[in-house]
């Protein structure tokens, strides 16, 4: 009898288990848990909704300026885009942000100056330093660099490194427009050129060849020639200005005599300081007037 209970218990349990597995088998399969939404990015309601860097030209800044109101040179060409700027918004919607560097070029007339090198990255840095400032703590802040002769180039040398993807400054997409005014390193093949047709390029491109020959006009100014990638994916939100016979960035490719090259390097001829008022740059309007607006399209956009 024991054996018969004993045999019949095991085979309930056996029904019980094979009952457990079958139901386990063909049970539906439990839907998956549902993907969360990535989070939305947000800011601090202080953040404004563009930063527009500004960059001056040689002899036109400062180390020491007030970066949102500048004062070492009030001739300087920035001031005729930042101040209407400043004028149309409100900083609490629009910050305007000049580059405080020092922007000398040592030479052989100023052999006192900081070097060219020296000066550019130092204003490179600090053009830097304050977008991803900025960045960091208002990621939906846009930006618009505007940069002339020595600032043209290293806002140049920024929007192609974020365009080409090779410095995480800020998001390619962060950037709404870059203008260029007086390129040291233009050349016909990168950004979009406003205004009459140039047929040399900027002094550094020019001059790459020579760079060892000019030292002793210009110490410490390396001229590196190309852009490597141009501005990538910014080259449709790039623009070149340049006017006809401005040796700086309208510079012929062949270099007949390198040293008298150099003295023009410094001299920066009349043309390179009438950008505001040159009607020979842009048709029909200033280089400062098409500026003005082409930067408050890009803000109201």
């Amino acid at each position: 009898m024991k054996k018969v209970l004993t045999i019949l218990v095991a085979l309930i349990v056996l029904v019980l288990i094979t009952l457990g597995v079958v139901r386990w088998l063909v049970q539906p399969p439990q839907p998956e848990p549902p993907t969360p939404e990535p989070p939305t990015a947000t800011q601090p309601e202080w953040c404004p909704d563009v930063e527009v860097i500004a960059a001056p030209g040689t002899w036109e800044s400062s180390a020491t300026d007030d970066p949102v109101h500048p004062a070492a040179n009030p001739t300087s060409f920035m001031l005729t885009l930042t101040q209407p700027l400043q004028e149309r918004f409100s900083p609490d919607d629009v910050k305007v942000w000049t580059v405080p560097y020092t922007a000398q070029f040592r030479n052989i007339h100023a052999m006192h100056e900081v070097s060219y090198d020296q000066s550019r990255n130092e204003g490179s840095a600090k053009a830097e330093e304050e977008m991803r400032a900025t960045h960091g703590e208002c990621p939906l802040t846009d930006f618009i660099l505007v940069g002339f002769s020595q600032g043209a180039v290293f806002l140049g040398d920024i929007a192609s490194v974020i365009g080409t993807g090779s410095a995480d400054i800020v998001p390619a997409e962060r950037i709404r427009g870059v203008a260029l005014v007086a390129d040291g390193r233009r050349e016909a093949q990168y950004g979009q050129h406003v205004g009459n047709p140039v047929s040399g390029v900027g002094a550094e491109v020019a001059l790459r060849p020579v760079n060892a020959l000019i030292q002793p006009i210009v110490p410490e100014a390396t001229m590196r020639g190309t852009r490597p990638g141009g501005f990538g994916t910014l080259n449709d939100r790039t623009v070149e200005i340049c006017a006809p016979d401005d040796h700086i960035c309208d510079a012929p490719l062949n270099v007949l005599n390198a040293l008298e090259r150099a003295e023009a390097l410094i001299a920066a001829n009349g043309i390179h300081a009438q950008y505001a008022t040159n009607p020979n740059v842009i048709p029909g309007t200033t280089t400062s007037t098409w500026l003005v607006d082409w930067a408050t399209d890009l803000i109201n956009k």
